[in-house]
């Protein structure tokens, strides 16, 4: 038996967003966790993430995201609050709706056709609006003369990553959760007292249960533990401004303003294997699109960019799932750590505790993939 330091109810391996969010929920539910995080040479996905709770537009071809995201970002307000409570940390959060500005008729009616479609499919709990060039003048007052329209829905907001990160890191420590940092998972053992025993160069941690919640690392740890995470990287480039005086009162999917004053512009999505670097290319184009929907930017310093890899299933929706060859074996993997943060933590965790699956992720196992499919498919 390994020493009692390293022993613990469950080992959660993966210490960005998703992680946090399921050790958070865990140690809450009673249970001890120790978060294994790798060092700061892994492909981190969260030192990336843009800062937004999006519900719009995603599920398009499963309703069951679409629920899911929704309510997600309705756990939001209260999840925030419980932080703060917790660590006194405020992830600034805002949730005032957002827009998806659209630069022709064409985009804006594709965009109207698919939030109808997602409003049916989930039985109408799901309100948007459709407004053109005249009304959005409105409420966004600085938008460019070759925005044609947006829509709106009242769910999406957006965060401080960092903030988040650093509440969901604090809350864990001052709940007893032991977090190792440089610490890169080996071999996974399923152990005869229906445990499980995982190598980390000469250490060894030992749990009852091991939750697999490690990104890109997922596809090649799943394997150990019987269960199947096809995971690949696609590469997201985001640029900032310096801080501006406040003129973005709403989110968008390309473009936000944070809190303090820099705006964020993003949204690519490049096919290019685990290369994280930025190019001229693609963040002169994310620059130019920004400045046609918000003219003031053509002027406004740059003062950096990066490039991160997001995690992506075959279709871009999320996995949950325990396996059935190994009892206690957990693997969670999502491109949208953010929006799903809250779940995760109240949802997620609880069900791996020991409670019910949540009925709304029945849907996100890997019973799903074709063993074929491996490029995925971004949805915005």
């Amino acid at each position: 038996m390994a020493d009692a330091g390293l022993s613990s109810d469950c080992i959660v391996v993966g210490g960005g967003l998703v992680g946090a969010s399921i050790a958070y929920g865990l140690a809450r539910s009673g249970a001890s966790v120790i978060v294994l995080d790798e060092d700061d040479k892994a492909l981190r996905a969260t030192r990336g993430n843009f800062g937004l709770i999006w519900v719009q537009n995603k599920g398009i071809s499963m309703p069951q995201y679409s629920a899911w995201s929704r309510d997600a970002a309705r756990l939001w307000p209260g999840f925030a609050g419980q932080l703060l409570t917790e660590t006194g940390v405020d992830v600034n959060l805002q949730q005032p709706g957002g827009f998806c500005l659209c630069l022709s008729e064409a985009e804006l009616l594709e965009r109207e056709q698919s939030l109808l479609a997602i409003q049916k499919a989930v039985s109408g709990d799901y309100p948007f609006e459709m407004l053109d060039q005249q009304a959005l003048r409105q409420r966004l007052p600085a938008i460019g003369p070759e925005v044609v329209g947006a829509s709106f829905t009242p769910m999406d907001g957006h965060v401080n990553p960092l903030k988040l990160y650093l509440a969901l890191l604090q809350a864990c420590r001052q709940m007893g959760v032991r977090i190792c940092h440089a610490a890169h998972a080996g071999k996974i053992e399923a152990s005869d007292d229906k445990g499980f025993r995982l190598s980390c160069g000469p250490v060894n941690y030992r749990a009852g249960k091991i939750v697999l919640a490690a990104g890109l690392g997922n596809r090649a740890l799943a394997e150990q533990v019987g269960l199947y995470a096809p995971v690949v990287p696609t590469r997201g480039q985001v640029l900032v401004t310096e801080r501006l005086r406040k003129f973005l009162d709403y989110p968008t999917n390309k473009l936000r303003q944070t809190d303090e004053g820099a705006v964020h512009i993003g949204d690519s999505v490049e096919d290019v294997g685990f290369d994280d670097r930025t190019t001229t290319d693609v963040l002169q184009f994310m620059a130019r699109r920004a400045v046609k929907s918000f003219p003031l930017l053509r002027d406004v310093n740059l003062v950096r960019a990066w490039g991160a890899l997001r995690v992506m299933t075959p279709d871009g929706f999320p996995l949950y799932e325990q396996s059935i060859a190994h009892p206690g074996a957990y693997v969670v993997t999502c491109h949208s750590g953010v929006t799903l943060a809250a779940a995760h933590a109240l949802r997620v965790a609880p069900w791996i505790a020991g409670g019910s699956v949540p009925a709304e992720i029945s849907e996100f196992t890997s019973a799903r993939f074709s063993r074929g499919l491996a490029r995925p498919m971004y949805v915005n």
